[in-house]
């Protein structure tokens, strides 16, 4: 494979297609193998990089490594400057763009707030397993942390260090206005888990608006452990559905069931979500879109360092 185990591409270097030097390959890749012997055989050492990708079981460090950017590649002096590294850093922490089914920025319509605060807060808590605030918000659970819907001030609020700071989240703002409006009533739990093409509105997640899955099963199809390490730090369950199966809960009551199926030398691996019917009590076909890819998002960040 031409990307080596540190991100770098060989198939575009000259040294590569002059014969003077071969791609180290991915950490779980044969060429990996070959080439830490090679280092070993002729340098009497090996590259720290290469070396710990295949002692991890990692393919690509930039994409599979929670650790990166890590002290094998701040010692340098390559493959990247640190002006790299700390833009990696960086822009890690970030939120991906929020976009909607078509591509466009999410807007969130004012009148969404304005019918939140006219519903009654002990009656969406009987509904949602919500918790009323003390400001008069709403406390629930996204995934595996604590989320505060500040009503008066019209936007969501996560805890840091102690205090309940703004959140510039617009995509999870949404779906969130959306499942506290829409809900009117205790929806049951563990009852007629459908597919994609069983929802009333299946015609909707065709072409363009098919489910955002590929990079999740890019990150994840040939590594069932990444993909349990970061659904169970979400709080998933498993379930016995697929090679690893889970169900998250990105709102109160409101189940997805993520299965992997891992590949093999006749079917290649795949990825699907699975819903319980009652979602379309709450989310019309574009809102249970953005919810897929919200948290798949959560999935493909994974665990905190």
């Amino acid at each position: 494979m031409p990307t080596s185990a540190c991100g770098i591409n060989c198939d575009v270097c000259k040294l590569k297609l002059m014969g003077i030097c071969s791609s180290c390959g991915a950490g779980k890749s044969p060429e990996a193998r070959k080439k830490l012997e090679a280092q070993n055989r002729i340098f009497g050492n090996t590259c720290a990089i290469l070396s710990c990708a295949c002692m991890n079981n990692l393919s690509y460090c930039l994409r599979d490594c929670l650790m990166f950017p890590c002290d094998n590649f701040r010692a340098g002096p390559y493959p990247f400057s640190p002006g790299f590294l700390a833009m990696q850093e960086r822009r890690r922490r970030q939120t991906p763009p929020a976009l909607t089914h078509n591509n466009t920025p999410v807007a969130i319509p004012p009148e969404y707030w304005e019918f939140l605060e006219k519903r009654d807060v002990h009656q969406l808590c009987n509904f949602t397993f919500a918790e009323p605030h003390p400001s008069g918000g709403l406390l629930f659970r996204f995934l595996q942390e604590d989320i505060l819907i500040d009503t008066k001030e019209r936007c969501l609020r996560r805890l840091k260090e102690g205090i309940w700071e703004k959140t510039e989240d617009p995509l999870l703002e949404l779906i969130t206005l959306l499942y506290f409006n829409n809900v009117k009533s205790l929806l049951p739990v563990g009852k007629d888990i459908v597919g994609v093409n069983d929802l009333k509105e299946a015609h909707f997640f065709r072409g363009p608006h098919t489910l955002k899955l590929s990079p999740l099963l890019e990150r994840y199809g040939n590594d069932p452990n990444g993909f349990k390490d970061a659904a169970e730090y979400l709080g998933g369950k498993a379930v016995d559905m697929a090679t690893s199966g889970y169900r998250l809960l990105p709102f109160p009551r409101v189940p997805l069931y993520y299965l992997l199926w891992k590949g093999d030398d006749e079917f290649k691996p795949k990825i699907s979500v699975l819903f319980e019917r009652s979602i379309e009590d709450c989310f019309e076909a574009d809102a249970i879109w953005g919810l897929v890819t919200r948290v798949s998002f959560a999935l493909l960040k994974g665990p905190a360092c």
